[in-house]
């Protein structure tokens, strides 16, 4: 059935334009980066699927730190990152998450010495993590205080993911904060030199959603709505046709289509009833923890109107 309805989209691909013309949908232009958890989003504009739902997609590679300030200048409509970066962003400008991308399953985490054998065990020492307001931060910041821990309790090395990864494997620091496919790296050394401490399987605290500002949401919901609707034919394909799909999300990082099915197997992609049960039962509650940690730590300085950045009528 959906292989049909690929066809048929396929199809209608050249009547498209006109269709968009007739209905006004303006041109939607997403802010992303190549992490494996947007690459569905690749994958709903390079095989069409974005078109055959009647709507207009650009997808670029725009730097985390550019990424909002490109939104509030109207560069971009729709962003995509973390959770917690949206309620870091929410707190300087407005905008509206109305889609789960991707939650990681075991892609971020936390390596740490052998004789670290629990959270507790790190009181006092030195942990390799990038710095304030980034992923790897905010996963340490909530690691640490679901363990009655705070980020005071150590020291911090500010370094990027993959220099975290690589000074711990070399024999520095006591534990680093990474992700994929630095982290296995550390998964990667014998057991008498370093171990996974926790990843967010344990934790699942690294979260990606999709938003727009919410004026263009009052303006234009259906254009948002077949957005939400591509998104979710996108991981649909991948479950019918996955080595074609892995193979054109690969090509847009320079991977082979095994290479990004290798990346693939730490994150977890939410199909349609999956949005609908996390947005529900799930999201809300990580938010409420997520804002916590952020303002706990100091990254964010105000507190953020969580009712106000999440609309889940797009996947209900």
């Amino acid at each position: 059935m959906f292989r049909r309805s690929l066809a048929a989209g396929a199809a209608g691909l050249l009547a498209a334009p006109a269709i968009l013309r007739a209905q006004g949908l303006p041109k939607v232009t997403i802010g992303m980066s190549g992490w494996t958890g947007f690459a569905p989003l690749t994958l709903a504009e390079q095989a069409g699927l974005f078109r055959a739902n009647g709507v207009e997609v650009e997808t670029k590679f725009v730097p985390q730190r550019e990424r909002n300030l490109a939104l509030a200048s109207g560069a971009l409509n729709c962003v995509v990152t973390t959770v917690d970066t949206m309620i870091l962003w929410a707190s300087t400008i407005p905008l509206v998450q109305v889609l789960v991308l991707d939650r990681s399953h075991g892609g971020d985490g936390i390596g740490a010495r052998p004789n670290i054998g629990s959270f507790a065990d790190l009181k006092g020492k030195t942990i390799a993590v990038d710095g304030p307001g980034t992923s790897p931060y905010f996963l340490m910041a909530y690691m640490f205080r679901e363990n009655g821990l705070s980020v005071k309790d150590v020291q911090t090395a500010t370094l990027a993911p993959q220099p975290a990864a690589q000074a711990f494997v070399a024999g520095q620091f006591d534990a680093c904060a990474t992700y994929e496919p630095y982290l296995s790296q550390v998964r990667g050394m014998g057991a008498d030199k370093g171990r996974i401490l926790s990843t967010t399987l344990d934790y699942p605290c690294i979260v990606d959603t999709l938003a727009f500002q919410p004026g263009f949401i009052q303006a234009n919901p259906d254009a948002v709505r077949r957005v939400v609707k591509s998104w979710f034919d996108a991981v649909e394909m991948i479950k019918a046709q996955p080595d074609k799909s892995f193979e054109i999300m690969g090509k847009r990082v320079n991977q082979t289509a095994e290479q990004f099915k290798a990346s693939a197997a730490f994150i977890e992609w939410l199909d349609a009833p999956t949005n609908k049960d996390y947005v529900a039962n799930g999201l809300p509650a990580f938010q409420q923890k997520a804002h916590a940690v952020q303002r706990e730590t100091g990254v964010v300085r105000q507190d953020v109107d969580l009712s106000k950045l999440l609309d889940t009528r797009f996947v209900a």
